[in-house]
Parts: C-alpha cells; structure tokens; sequence
C-alpha cells in the first residue's frame, strides 16, 4: 500500500496497491508525489506522462517502483484514464486504485460541485473496475469567509480592475477572517456579467480576482495562499437581462482550498 505525504494546497493523491499508484498534489506551492507499484516501465511512463500533461513537469516527483506483480486487465488504461484536470478541483485529495477498485477521497469548496464531479468520475471508470468517492466541502472554514463577504460586492471602478473604498473596505474585513483559517488556502475567482466581449470579460474577471489578491497580500496575507481564477460571464448567480442581476454577477467569490 502506497502512502503519501502530503502538505497543504491542492491536495491530491493517487494511490494503489497491488499494482499501485498514488500521487498527491498540494494546490499550487506542493509538488504531486507519485508513489506505488506497477508491473512494467511502460505503465510507469504512461502514468507519469498523464501527471505531467496535468500539473507539469516540475510539479510531478516520481516514486514509483516497478515489480513483478500480476495487473488486472487494462489497469494502466484505467489509472491514466481518471488523471484528468478535474483532480484540482478536489483538495485535501487521495485517488487510490487497488487493483480493480478506485476511490476518490477529498474537499471541495463548493457543495454545488460534489455531484457533478463525482458523476463526471464515474463514466470515467468502466467494468470490472468500481468507483467510489468521499467527497465533502470545507463547510467550517467556507463559513467564516462566506460570513465575512456577507453576500456583498467588492466594487470596482466601471471596465477596470481598480479597487473603490466601498470594496477594499470589505476586503479589510475578509483579511481579518483570512486571519481566522491560518490552516487554509483560498482562491480569488472573479465574475462578470454578460454584457460585452466574452473574451475581454474572462480578462477583466481574472485582472479583478489578480488586484484583490495583491490588495489581500499588502495587507499581510501570505502571498502562496492565495491563488486567482477569472470565470468572465460564465457562471451567473443571477438574470443578466436586468441591471439588479447584471450588478450581482460582477462578483468577487472567495473558496477555500
């Protein structure tokens, strides 16, 4: 049975016995460690090919041995086949493969996504293997930042990424909860509403999510906690067709890792 160290960020490991293999991934500050047994070099190359065209070449660490053991059939097929990019929208994570069985343990920070995540792994998986995940939300921790937002709108000045009083005030506030879940590491996402280019909107989101991140660090949070993401116009919370639900989509959210 592999085991793995893991540290804190974009948690994720792939684990397996029998033939095994796991890798962890700690968000973006640790690298994914792959460790476990596989009965030739070339499911060992197939395996570390697929984490590298996921996280990188530098960001995978290779542990794997290679021994004489019997493989059930396709099983290298099977590993590679669920280290998709969705394995970073679970942190805290754990894949493990033991021989025909696959587990997929972990947070997420958002319940919304649990379901989908889940099915989207299990059409991954085909017979004879079986799928089975654990997946929960960082319910604690996501309170005490959804608390601190309260729902409200970080303001920025019309078509740009510069902060208003009304929203760096806000912010004063989130860094004091930030202070709260000195264990965890957050991601600033961005939001737009419909309206204009869908290209430049992906590009303002992530410039907004990018000056709330630098505003966050100049007031004393550490800079590899926190990480960006610009999602444009593509995950209203409210009807673009008017100006109320056009005003709540140009959103800042924040999601514990």
């Amino acid at each position: 049975m592999m085991k793995k160290r893991q540290k804190k960020f974009t948690n994720f490991q792939l684990v397996a016995l029998l033939i095994g293999i796991g890798f962890s991934t700690f968000s973006f500050a640790e690298p994914i460690v792959v460790e476990g047994v596989v009965p030739n070099d070339a499911s060992k190359q197939a395996i570390l090919a697929k984490l590298r065209s996921v996280y990188g070449n530098d960001q995978v660490v290779d542990k794997i041995q290679i021994r004489s053991v019997a493989a059930p059939n396709g099983w290298s097929e099977s590993v590679t086949r669920v280290i998709t990019p969705d394995l970073k929208k679970v942190t805290q994570g754990k894949l493990s493969v033991r021989g025909t069985q696959v587990d997929l343990i972990g947070k997420m920070g958002n319940q919304n996504d649990i379901q989908p995540t889940t099915a989207f792994f299990q059409t991954l998986v085909q017979s004879p293997y079986q799928f089975n995940s654990q997946l929960s939300v960082n319910a604690a921790e996501q309170a005490v930042v959804d608390n601190a937002l309260k729902n409200r709108i970080i303001e920025f000045a019309s078509g740009n990424a510069i902060l208003l009083p009304a929203g760096t005030q806000i912010l004063d506030e989130m860094v004091i909860a930030l202070n709260k879940v000195q264990g965890k590491n957050v991601k600033v996402i961005g939001h737009t509403d419909s309206q204009g280019n869908p290209e430049k909107n992906i590009k303002l989101s992530q410039e907004r999510a990018e000056a709330v991140k630098k505003y966050l660090i100049a007031k004393g949070i550490i800079a590899t906690r926190l990480s960006t993401a610009g999602m444009g116009a593509s995950k209203p919370v409210a009807d673009n067709a008017t100006e109320e639900g056009r005003k709540k989509n140009r959103r800042i959210e924040f999601e514990v890792l």
